[in-house]
């Protein structure tokens, strides 16, 4: 699972690389991102790519245990299965598709109690796309989550799991490919040539809510 990735550059340069339209009002902070936050997504719209602030996961009703009333959702913000019943009618959609782009994704590595940020990068890439899904929720508005697929042999020290990532060349064909593009997308290992880590001493806190995969 991937529950932290970051964004260290602006909203603007984010629109740059990705040659996507800034709407007028926007508001998206910079920084790490975690599952039930905003973050910033590039997907099309009116013929081109615009930039949207979307809150990261789809929202899981919940009841109480107690009292067996609604509580507050969780946010799926992996997407393991794509036949699973809250992918499966949106996936086939272009129109549900987007780029969320980061500088970085975290995954936690160490002992019970003390573990710590590894980092992993795209190589020669100071920005890059994970593939992603969105749509409207009557709940948080605009949501999103992000397709993962099996680690490559950089990853796997510390996950078994990763983010499907995209290069450049490879962004239209998630936004308008086919189904069996999306699948195949999921289906490949990420070339761990173009995979960089970084161990750090940075703790790893969770300072969100307890996340979901589906």
């Amino acid at each position: 699972m991937c529950n932290l990735y970051t964004v260290n550059v602006s909203a603007n340069a984010i629109a740059d690389a990705f040659k996507a339209r800034m709407p007028t009002a926007f508001n998206a902070a910079q920084g790490d991102v975690y599952p039930g936050a905003p973050g910033m997504v590039v997907r099309e719209a009116d013929g081109g790519r615009v930039v949207q602030a979307m809150t990261w996961g789809f929202p899981l009703p919940q009841k109480s245990k107690k009292t067996g009333l609604p509580i507050k959702p969780k946010p799926v913000n992996n997407i393991a299965d794509l036949s699973s019943f809250m992918w499966r009618h949106i996936a086939p959609r272009p129109e549900n598709r987007c780029l969320i782009p980061l500088t970085g994704f975290a995954e936690a590595e160490g002992e019970q109690g003390a573990k710590t940020r590894t980092w992993f990068r795209v190589k020669g890439q100071p920005v890059f796309a994970w593939a992603g899904l969105w749509k409207d929720s009557d709940e948080w508005g605009a949501v999103y989550s992000g397709l993962m697929t099996d680690c490559n042999a950089t990853v796997e020290p510390v996950h078994n799991r990763m983010p499907v990532l995209l290069l450049p060349d490879e962004w239209d064909r998630w936004l308008h490919g086919s189904l069996d593009d999306v699948r195949a997308f999921q289906d490949r290992c990420f070339p761990s040539e173009l995979t960089e880590i970084e161990r750090t001493a940075e703790p790893w806190i969770r300072r969100t809510r307890p996340i979901s995969q589906a």
